[in-house]
């Protein structure tokens, strides 16, 4: 890996690739995907150790790691396309106007819930304010108040668990 970050070394990346790809491709297989898909996640993967080979740090993780880390983060990039829907998949246009008892519920329903958000403690409830309302990640919320990580998920959740029963 030392000569690939500092001489581009085509060699070694030869040898490097003829050790990890069959390897990457076990595991992306392993992981659930054809072996087609395997083949071109390897690919990628390969690549993009040559690309960034520079970015390579030994101190903080083996060489092994490292391209098993990218291989697994190329993975989830492919299930997370695959689960979106396509443009041309989605249903553009007005939407039918709902009829009036799902409106009633609806209107009812977040009725029950501004009363059970305004019966929570104001430290829970602000939290799930900037969880919910504002989108914050728990790091992002963490960041903004200044509250320790395990406090935010802890708070979150005994507030969810208190609207779940309030909300019946």
């Amino acid at each position: 890996m030392q000569r690939i970050q500092e001489a581009a070394d085509s060699r070694a990346f030869a040898d490097l690739y003829q050790f990890f790809a069959p390897r990457v491709k076990a595991f992306i297989i392993k992981t659930g995907s054809t072996p087609d898909v395997a083949e071109e996640v390897t690919q990628e993967v390969l690549a993009t150790v040559w690309r960034k080979a520079k970015l390579f740090d030994p101190t903080k993780a083996s060489v092994s790691t490292w391209i098993f880390t990218i291989a697994r983060n190329r993975r989830i990039d492919i299930v997370r396309k695959v689960r979106r829907p396509e443009p041309e998949d989605l249903v553009w246009g007005p939407e039918a106007e709902p009829d009036q008892a799902d409106a009633m519920a609806l209107q009812q329903e977040t009725e029950q819930l501004s009363e059970a958000l305004a019966n929570l403690p104001e430290k829970q409830r602000i939290l799930i304010e900037k969880a919910y309302f504002s989108e914050l990640s728990h790091r992002e919320i963490a960041e903004q108040t200044g509250l320790p990580l395990g406090t935010i998920k802890s708070r979150i959740r005994l507030a969810l668990e208190r609207l779940r029963y309030s909300i019946k």
